[in-house]
Formats: structure tokens, C-alpha cells, sequence
């Protein structure tokens, strides 16, 4: 369980059963911090929750003013960007223009500066459902879209700002009159409309052909540019996207391995991260020696080969000796080779068979711990032995004293009735003589069997004393063949040599 909560300690059973409070201690440290920051997390959260659920049903006076000031703000923007943003009418089309729904339509939108697009899909919108068409109907269809759009577009006319559309003060001025006024007002405007487009309207259509055309060729070049830009910041997107990637993934693991170094120092654990310093820097050394090493082997390799193309060009005749001679050395350096894997399985089935073998602290840690659990054992059963003696010793002494109480309770129902006659009280008398000779048997049998307890008891601390005595012969016979096992190891040594 421990591993599932990523506890950076480990602990094995036989600790938690040995009681090993050096590794147990550090365990139950980081549990009790755990379940605190759990707690504190949980009362964070509960609390959170609770004041959530208060504010839906209670308000405060300050907080509901805050809450309709905010209310009123958000109205005021959300109207403002809808003024910002309505549709404009930009053209209007011309009185004598013959036109049906469709036309109509495609009219109206470019009415508004609706894009091609826009105009293209909203027209096939009904053509969707007719999937069996051929190609060269879907061309020609958009063929003749084009040519009716550029027709309606030609036969618009720009709209003068000043004439046509009204400021806003004059719409909330018109909205304050009454409903009459306001019929009067648009009759107004409607006849200001004809007389202005009668007026102006040979002038128009030729003016809305040209800004239509530049408007074009303005807007077609901006698409193209956008098209560019759009491009170029894909790419860069992605590149980013990949490099912002990356750089994730490199602070993921710095942050792994800033983490693990704060466990560590926070652990005080300077032992393992002094040693995990001086590998680094071992490392480091060896990395520098095997760059020399290679500087070496190359600088070697580059001179053997000049030696090489010297003797290739000084002695070409012995080089069939030089060949005959290489093969056998070859030969002998594969049957050298041979011997010594044979030799190194030699070893390596050795090496195990001894590792195989427990050493002498392995076999004082496996004595430890069953002089441990032997101890745990033992005492766990005097426990339950203890229990059972005083448990039967407690049942004899309800049995007897229930059998007493049940003859006194006897005595005192029956005196009465046999003292009344001479021959009740004659075998009154009787029967309490055998009461009493069988109380006084049953004790003698428990002083036997109280005397039979004290020999036994006797007889098992003499044996005590006896393995006690062994014990410290067996004790000090083990430390003087320690001593005797050091001396011969270093005697061993010694012979050995440096």
C-alpha cells in the first residue's frame, strides 16, 4: 500500500514484526504529515463548499448592490457591441430591375456587403439534396451564380450616408414623439428617399459600378495577402506549438529531478546526496578519461596505420610470411580465447555456488531475527498459558464455592425438619459426617496434586539452571571461535601477501 501512496521510504514485514523503530519511525512521520495535508485539504475544500452553498440562498446588502452594478455593466456592454456591430445597408437596388426570389435573395445580401461566399453557399443551400449531379453541371451552375451576382451588383447604387441614414440623436428624438408624429416623420423620410434617388439616379448606378470594382480588386488583393500571412503564421504556429512541446517536456524533468533533489535535502538524506555527488564527479572523470582514451586510441590507430603503409611499401615480399603468421597467431588467440571462457564458466559456476553459501552476517542477521521471533513466540505463549491456569483456576474456585453454597442452602432448608425428630437428626448427622469426609477427600487430592505442581515446578528450574549454565558455556565457546576465526583469517592474509 505504501508504494500505491508514493512513499519514499520502504519497509519490509519482518521490521514492522521485529518492532525496528529506525526504519518505522520515518514511515509514521510521513504518514502523519500525509493525512495532515490531506486534512487540510479536505477543510479547505468543505469549507469552499459551505460558503457556496450559503451565498445561493443568503445575499448580503453590499453584495447584491456589487452583483446589479455588475448586472448593469454587463447590459450596457452587450448593447454597445450590438450597436457597434448591426448590419449596415451599404447599396440599395434600383426600381426598374427585374428580379425573382432567388435574385431577390442574392440582391438583399449584397445589399448588406455579404461576401461571394457567403452568397455562393446561402444559394446552394437547396441544391444540397440532388447528390447524383455531374460535374460539369456543378460549373456551370457556379458559372451562372457569378454572372447573376456581378448583373445585381451592377444594377446597385451607393447609399449617401448624410440623406439616407439617421444619426442617433434624431431616432431618440422621434422615438419621444407620439405615434402620429412618427407616421408624419416617416411619410417625410419616404418622400425624401424617391426625390433623392429620381435625382440621382443616373449618377449612382455608374458610381456603384466603380467603387463596386475597386472594391473588388482591393478586397481580392487583401485576401491574397491574408492568404500569405495566414500561411507564414501557420507554420510559425506549429513551430511553436513543437518548441513550446518541448520545452515542456524538458521543465517536466526538471521539475522531476528538482523535486527529487528537494525530497533529499528536505529528508535529511546527506549521506545518499553526498554520494550521489561524488558518483557525479566520478563521472565526470571517467567521461574525461574516456575522451583521452579516444584521443589515444586515435592517435595509435593513426600511427600504426603509417607503420602499416611503410611496411607495405619498404617489404612487400614478406608479406605472405607476415599473412601465414598472422593466421596462426589468430588461431592460437581463438584457442587462448576458448580456455578462458571455459575458465570464466569455471569461475562464474563457483562464484555462485559460494554466493549460494550464507555468509557469517547473514547468518548472525537470520539468527537475530529468529532469537526475536522465538522471543515474540515464547512470550505470546506464556501469555495464553498464564490465561488458561488462572481461567481454571477460577472455574474450580466457582465449582467449590457453588457446591458450598449449594450445601448451605441444604443445611439450612433441612435443620429445621431434622431437628424435629431423633431419627432426622441422627441421619442429619450422618449425612453431614459423609459430607465432610468427601469435602476432606477432595482435599487431600488437590494438596496432592498442589505437591505433584511444586515438584514439577522444582524439577523445571533445576533444568533451567542446567541450560542457563549451558547457554553461557555455548556463549563464550561462540566468542572465543570468533576470536580464533579472525586470528586465522588474518594469518590467511598474511600468507596470501599483498
Amino acid at each position: 500500500m505504501l508504494p500505491k501512496m508514493n512513499c519514499p521510504y520502504r519497509i519490509e514485514p519482518h521490521q514492522i514484526q521485529g518492532l525496528d523503530c529506525i526504519h518505522i519511525f520515518p514511515v509514521i512521520q510521513w504518514l502523519v504529515k500525509r493525512s495532515m495535508e490531506m486534512r487540510q485539504e479536505m477543510a479547505d475544500f468543505v469549507r469552499a463548499f459551505a460558503l457556496n452553498q450559503f451565498h445561493k440562498k443568503h445575499f448580503f446588502s453590499e453584495d447584491s448592490e456589487i452583483g446589479a452594478t455588475a448586472n448593469e455593466n454587463v447590459i450596457k456592454n452587450l448593447r454597445l457591441v450590438k450597436k457597434a456591430y448591426e448590419p449596415r445597408r451599404l447599396f440599395k437596388q434600383k426600381e426598374d430591375f427585374v428580379k425573382d426570389e432567388s435574385n431577390k435573395f442574392i440582391g438583399t445580401l449584397l445589399e448588406y456587403e455579404a461576401p461571394f461566399e457567403a452568397v455562393k453557399n446561402m444559394s446552394a443551400m437547396p441544391l444540397t439534396d440532388s447528390k447524383n449531379n455531374d460535374l460539369k453541371t456543378e460549373s456551370s451552375n457556379e458559372k451562372n451564380e457569378k454572372n447573376t451576382t456581378e448583373q445585381i451588383t451592377a444594377n446597385l447604387s451607393v447609399i449617401e450616408e448624410n440623406l439616407t441614414r439617421l444619426n442617433i440623436n434624431t431616432v431618440g428624438n422621434i422615438v419621444g414623439i407620439q405615434a402620429q408624429e412618427i407616421a408624419k416623420v416617416a411619410e417625410k423620410y419616404a418622400t425624401m428617399a424617391t426625390s433623392t434617388i429620381e435625382d440621382g439616379e443616373a449618377t449612382d448606378s455608374s458610381r456603384a459600378l466603380i467603387a463596386l470594382q475597386k472594391q473588388k480588386t482591393t478586397l481580392q488583393s487583401r485576401v491574397r495577402k491574408l492568404t500569405k500571412e495566414r500561411d507564414n503564421l501557420s507554420d510559425k504556429l506549429t513551430e511553436i506549438v513543437e518548441k513550446v512541446k518541448e520545452y515542456r517536456a524538458r521543465r517536466e524533468t526538471i521539475e522531476r529531478s528538482f523535486r527529487k533533489i528537494r525530497e533529499i535535502e528536505i529528508n535529511d538524506n546527506d549521506s545518499i546526496f553526498k554520494r550521489l555527488e561524488e558518483l557525479l564527479s566520478v563521472h565526470e572523470g571517467l567521461k574525461e578519461q574516456e575522451h583521452h582514451f579516444r584521443e589515444q586510441c586515435k592517435s595509435d590507430l593513426n600511427l600504426l596505420r603509417d607503420m602499416l603503409q611503410e611496411i607495405e611499401n619498404d617489404a612487400p615480399v614478406e608479406e605472405e610470411n607476415c599473412v601465414k603468421e598472422y593466421e596462426e597467431q589468430k588461431e592460437t588467440i581463438t584457442k587462448i580465447r576458448l580456455q578462458l571462457a571455459k575458465k570464466n564458466r569455471v569461475i562464474a559456476s563457483l562464484t555462485r555456488q559460494l554466493d549460494d553459501v550464507p555468509g557469517r552476517s547473514e547468518l548472525t542477521q537470520y539468527q537475530r531475527r529468529f532469537m526475536e521471533l522465538y522471543n515474540q513466540v515464547s512470550a505470546k505463549h506464556k501469555e495464553t498459558k498464564q490465561y488458561y491456569t488462572l481461567y481454571n483456576t477460577l472455574d474450580d474456585t466457582k465449582l467449590y464455592i457453588s457446591k458450598e453454597l449449594s450445601l448451605l442452602n441444604s443445611i439450612q432448608d433441612n435443620y429445621n425438619e431434622a431437628m424435629a425428630s431423633t431419627s432426622g437428626k441422627e441421619q442429619f448427622l450422618k449425612q453431614f459426617e459423609t459430607i465432610v469426609a468427601g469435602v476432606k477427600r477432595n482435599k487431600t487430592m488437590v494438596e496432592k496434586r498442589c505437591t505433584d505442581e511444586k515438584n514439577r515446578r522444582d524439577t523445571l528450574s533445576r533444568q533451567l539452571v542446567t541450560l542457563v549454565e549451558q547457554q553461557r558455556k555455548y556463549v563464550a565457546a561462540v566468542r572465543q571461535l570468533t576470536i580464533e576465526c579472525r586470528k586465522n583469517e588474518a594469518l590467511l592474509a598474511q600468507l596470501r601477501g599483498p
